[in-house]
Order: structure tokens, then C-alpha cells, then sequence
């Protein structure tokens, strides 16, 4: 494959450019510097095939995961990496950028027209290294030290940038340097309650309340925390972190039309790099007295991401979400995007008939929470077995938990799935192969014992061994018929 690849690079070059560039590497001291890494580093490179074996063998049902293109996978190899560009385009504190800042220009055109809204109403900033640091920025930027948000609590549903800390330890940032107040979800019905919601945000009065999610398989009702927001004064961010491909591809709701800032990723459903975005407001809003306040937020962002929290951007990945917007504004994109949500959906109808308590009753998203507290075995046990056998998830926390380290569930999500062209009479395979292994892993915690660390020895032992790698081999043979994106081997 690697000579076939240096084949390819070769033809594309010109016979005078040919020449210069030999000429050039002859006179190059240090070989280190044009060898491929399985010639200079076979060792790290053994690990990375291996990586690829996982990840073609194995069943991907982590809902923030996907696999990503092979143009995003150029523009994060390419030459972009070497530039530093501190600053924003025809704004920098280096010189010799002027092609990355038609590349960044090109990214935030292309983020505006993705999502189908006007330059004249929001702006976006394409520099967040990922969604964590995104969301950090716009706290700085808009909420005074000690200031005060409000997100979905992490055992709901929520992210931990979302202001989340516990009775001992503040866990997340946001709750070291901002006053959090989460919002709940209905303990029967697992979903947002919003009267709950509003009377908290009366009494709280929060700066800036969170839309966002990182376990919830329900749309959001953006209507009702716009009347909430409007009610007390705050700002209302939307974290689309997880559903950006779905609203991109319009399968989904869009939370621009009532929020004032939105951020995410790039990577989930919308299938791009490890990146974030922040869209923000331009224009003018009403006041609780119906007064129109013009929006002063984007130099205040763009000032937070730049200078103050992040150095240089990463222009290669900033040209790897420019190709990413491109995709999504494809009719083939919105025809993936539709199958994620099919997808998800069969799997949570298979699961349900086969017994098990999806969280909310179903999805309306890409991903579903199981509770597997009827079931007998904890979060933890299942996502162990599950990986044993090729099939990746996360144990997740469901209504009621009180620990996010011994939780009683586990969050299934299939863009990664999607991706490599799964529809939904194979979603019912990956549901029974779930069965098969939640089955088994319930017998072998009857002899484990409740500790996870003797559960894991026992797995390994004997003919519980023997039946692990028995239904491995059949999720494995399954898995590799379908294909991969990106490079063959790494």
C-alpha cells in the first residue's frame, strides 16, 4: 500500500518539480525528515495498525464517535500543520498568512451556509481546539468571574462543561470559576423539566442558560428555553455538540432560530475532525422591557478563544472542518444523517422488544441510554463485556444515579455505524449481539461476585473465556464486512 502511495504522490508532480524536490531532499542532512513513521517508528506504527484493526473489527456504539473522511484525513496530514497563525484573518501576529486565511475565511463561509443562516445576523469563530475549550470561552467571554450558568446536570444527561460538580468536589472548571446551578430531568419520564427548570432559574437568575446534552435521546424544545431565557434575563446557549450533523442535514431541530449563541463539535454526527465551533449573535436583541440592545458578543468570543485561553490555531484542522461544512451541505449528508436517526431508533425498538429499559421510553437522536437496573448487571459490567467481545459503548449514569464511576447504564449511539453503511436489519444483529453479551456478562457476575475487578478476572477464565471468544468471533466476522473510511492499513 506505502509504495503504492508514494507511486501516487510521485505521478502527481510535474518532471521539472520532480527534479527540484530530489534535488532538494540530496541536499537534506537528516533522512529522519522524509521517512514514512512505519520506516522511522515501526514500533509506534505497530500500535497504530492496530488501532485500525479495532476499529474494523469492532462494533462503534460510542455516541460522540465517528469515522471521519478521507479529504478530512489530508487536511489534518497536510502541510497547514507547520504554520502558526495567532490571531484571525487580516488580523494576525505573524506574517506569511495569507493562505491559511483564505482557508479560515472559507471555513466560517462555509459554517454560515451548513446551517443555512445569514452573515448579517451571526458570526463563528472556527478556532476552539475542541468543544470543551468552545464552551469555556464563551463563559469568559460573556459571564463575570462567579457569574452564574445552568445546564442539564450530568446524571440527566448533561456534559461536564456544563457547570457540573458534586456534594464533595468540584469536578469540571466551569463549576470552579462560575457559580452552576444544573436543571433536572423528570426521574419517571426521564425527560427535561421545563416548569422545574424555570421556577430553579427564577430563583437562581443565571447569566447564561446551557441547551445541550451528552446523554438525552430527545429533541429539545429550543422554543420553551428561549421563554425561559427571555423570563429571566440570561442568554441561551446551545451546546449542539452531538446532533450538529442532524441539524445541518435538517432532521432535527435547529436551535439557531431562538439562541443567542450556539457551539459544538466537529466530530460526532457531523462526521469531521476533533475540533470546535462557536456561533454568535450579530444585530440586536429585546430586553425584558421590549427594548432593542444591540449584541456585543462577538469581539468579547473571539477575544476569549484568542488571546485568552488559546495560543496559535490549528489551521490544518480548521481546513479539515472547511471540507467537513462542505460535505454536510450534500444531499448525500442528509440522507446519512436520516439513517443515524433510522438507526438509532430500530436499535432502541430491537433492544425494548428483547426486554430492556431504554431512558425516555426511545430517541428522536442518534443515541439511547439503557438502564440496566432491571436488567442485573450495572453500567460498568456491561460496558466490560461489551468490549470484550468488539463492541464499543460507555457506561453513562441514568435519572436516580448517584455516581458517575458505578453507573446503571449504558449509551449506544450509531453515526459510527452509519458511517460505514449499516441500515436497520443490521442494527437488529447489533441489537442481539448486545443481548447476547449483557446475557452472558449477567452470568458470569452471578459467579464473580459484585466487585468489578473479580468480574474482569472471571471473564478471562475458563469456559466463560471460551464463550467471550466464541461470540468475539462472530461480532468480529460480522463488523469486517462492512467497510472503513480512510487509509487501509493505519
Amino acid at each position: 500500500m506505502f509504495s503504492r502511495f508514494s507511486a501516487t504522490c510521485k505521478h502527481l508532480l510535474t518532471e521539472g518539480s520532480q527534479k527540484v524536490l530530489f534535488r532538494q531532499v540530496d541536499r537534506m542532512s537528516s533522512k529522519i525528515l522524509h521517512q514514512t513513521v512505519w520506516d522511522s517508528d515501526p514500533e509506534l506504527f505497530e500500535i497504530i495498525k492496530a488501532e485500525k484493526q479495532r476499529q474494523l473489527k469492532g462494533l462503534e456504539l460510542i455516541a460522540s464517535e465517528n469515522f471521519t473522511s478521507m479529504a478530512v484525513l489530508n487536511c489534518l496530514s497536510s502541510c497547514l500543520t507547520n504554520k502558526y497563525a495567532e490571531g484571525l484573518p487580516g488580523a494576525r501576529y505573524y506574517g506569511g498568512t495569507q493562505f491559511v486565511d483564505q482557508i479560515e475565511l472559507l471555513c466560517q463561509k462555509r459554517a454560515l451556509e451548513a446551517y443555512k443562516i445569514s452573515a448579517d445576523e451571526w458570526g463563528v469563530n472556527v478556532q476552539p481546539y475542541s468543544g470543551s475549550p468552545a464552551n469555556f470561552a464563551v463563559y469568559t467571554a460573556i459571564v463575570e468571574p462567579h457569574g452564574r450558568i445552568m445546564g442539564l446536570d450530568l446524571p440527566d444527561g448533561g456534559h461536564l462543561t456544563h457547570g457540573f460538580f458534586t456534594p464533595a468536589k468540584k469536578i469540571s472548571a466551569t463549576s470552579i470559576f462560575f457559580e452552576s446551578m444544573p436543571y433536572k430531568v423528570n426521574q419517571e419520564t426521564g425527560l427535561i423539566d421545563y416548569e422545574a427548570l424555570l421556577k430553579t432559574a427564577r430563583l437562581f437568575k443565571p447569566k447564561i442558560i446551557i441547551a445541550g446534552v451528552s446523554c438525552y435521546s430527545r429533541a429539545l424544545d429550543y422554543k420553551k428555553f428561549r421563554e425561559i431565557c427571555d423570563d429571566v434575563g440570561a442568554y441561551l446557549m446551545a451546546d449542539m455538540a452531538h446532533i450538529s450533523g442532524l441539524v445541518a442535514a435538517g432532521v432535527t431541530s435547529s436551535p439557531f432560530e431562538y439562541s443567542d449563541i450556539v457551539t459544538t463539535t466537529t466530530h460526532k454526527s457531523l462526521r469531521g475532525p476533533r475540533a470546535g465551533v462557536i456561533f454568535f449573535r450579530k444585530g440586536f436583541r429585546t430586553n425584558a422591557k421590549g427594548d432593542k440592545i444591540p449584541y456585543d458578543l462577538e469581539s468579547k468570543i473571539n477575544q476569549a478563544v484568542f488571546p485568552c485561553l488559546q495560543g496559535g490555531p490549528h489551521e490544518n484542522a480548521i481546513a479539515a472542518i472547511a471540507t467537513t461544512f462542505k460535505q454536510a451541505s450534500t444531499p448525500e449528508f442528509k440522507e446519512y444523517a436520516q439513517q443515524i436517526i433510522n438507526n438509532a431508533k430500530q436499535l432502541s425498538e430491537s433492544l425494548q422488544s428483547k426486554g430492556y429499559k431504554v431512558v425516555t421510553g426511545g430517541t428522536e437522536v442518534h443515541m439511547l441510554l439503557l438502564d440496566l437496573r432491571p436488567s442485573g448487571i450495572s453500567g460498568a459490567k456491561a460496558e466490560y463485556i461489551l468490549e470484550e467481545v468488539s463492541i464499543a459503548c460507555n457506561k453513562n449514569t441514568v435519572p436516580g444515579d448517584k455516581s458517575a464511576l458505578n453507573p446503571s447504564g449504558i449509551r449506544l449511539g450509531t453515526p459510527a455505524l452509519t458511517t460505514r453503511g449499516l441500515k436497520e436489519s443490521d442494527m437488529q444483529q447489533v441489537a442481539a449481539f448486545i443481548d447476547q453479551a449483557i446475557k452472558l456478562g449477567k452470568e458470569i457476575g452471578k459467579e464473580s461476585g459484585p466487585k468489578l475487578v473479580d468480574f474482569k478476572k472471571s471473564v478471562h477464565c475458563g469456559e466463560w473465556n471460551s464463550k467471550v471468544e466464541c461470540l468475539r468471533n462472530e461480532i468480529e466476522a460480522f463488523s469486517e464486512k462492512f467497510p472503513m473510511p480512510g487509509y487501509d492499513c493505519y
